[in-house]
This record gives structure tokens, sequence and C-alpha cells, in this order.
């Protein structure tokens, strides 16, 4: 199965043992939409006095086996919870984002920082995701090199 121009094959393919595939860093943005910093990001807007949600991204890849998933599906999943999420950030009004809470590791986080790290979290992963795209190319266009396209 393909879905634009990405075969299964490539979606699961890891550029590094220790790197993610595109499968699992799609599945990785779907558990953090939700679990992460959705429901965070309603914590710190409607009540800091409660907990921080327990999250284990990192296990997660393994434990909820990310990279055995379908493609399709969890790219849908993930534009569902992204079109959710959109929806509900529209739908605030006059949101906090001075409210603050003490983090176990990042120490004083705002609802601001929260979104604003949210975005930033995105960013990175897209750019792990055209690199992934750029290392498997690299690697089905064996014996020819892409030396003349890099900087």
């Amino acid at each position: 199965m393909r879905y634009k121009n990405v075969s299964l094959e490539q979606a699961r393919w890891r550029p590094k043992p220790d790197k993610w595939s595109l499968l699992e860093v799609i599945n990785h943005l779907w558990d953090e939409e939700i679990a992460d910093f959705r429901a965070r990001l309603t914590l710190m807007l409607e009540d800091t006095t409660k907990d921080w949600l327990p999250i284990d991204p990192m296990g997660w890849v393994i434990e909820r086996k990310y990279n055995e998933r379908d493609l399709v599906e969890s790219l849908n999943g993930f534009l569902n919870e992204r079109d959710a999420s959109i929806k509900w950030l529209e739908s605030l009004e006059q949101p906090a984002w001075d409210s603050f809470k003490e983090h176990p590791y990042a120490g004083r986080l705002s609802a601001g920082d929260l979104l604003t790290s949210w975005i930033a979290h995105d960013l990175l992963h897209i750019r792990q995701i055209v690199n992934c795209h750029l290392d498997y190319y690299e690697k089905e266009s064996e014996p020819f090199s892409m030396s003349y396209a890099k900087p």
C-alpha cells in the first residue's frame, strides 16, 4: 500500500537503529496531540491545581507498536485530532495564556509557553520527517550521489 507516494516499506524504514521511522513520528504526533499538548494545555487553562497527566512518549513508540501500525490510519488519526485541536483552540474565549504551573522537569511553564512549545514540537518533527524522506531517497538512489544538491 502507498500513501502519497510513500510505501509501507519507506514508512517503516529507520535511517539508523536509534532514529524513528516516518510511521513512528506520525504516531508520536498523534499521541502527543491527544495526551500531551491538548490535554496539558486544557489543564493549564482550566485548573492549574490538578497534577500533570502522566505521559511516556519514548516508551509508547515500542509499547504501542507504532512501527507496526497502518500508515493511512495513523496519518488520518493524527489529522483528525489536529482538526479537533484547532477547533478547540479557536473556541477559546480570552484564554489565560499567562496562567502557569510548575513542571517537574521544565520548571515554571505558562499556558503560552506550552502553546509555543506545541508549535515548536511540530516544526522539529516536520524537520525530522523531511530528513527521513531525504535519507530514504539517498539510500534508494545508490549508486548515484546527491552531493551536487547538498551544500
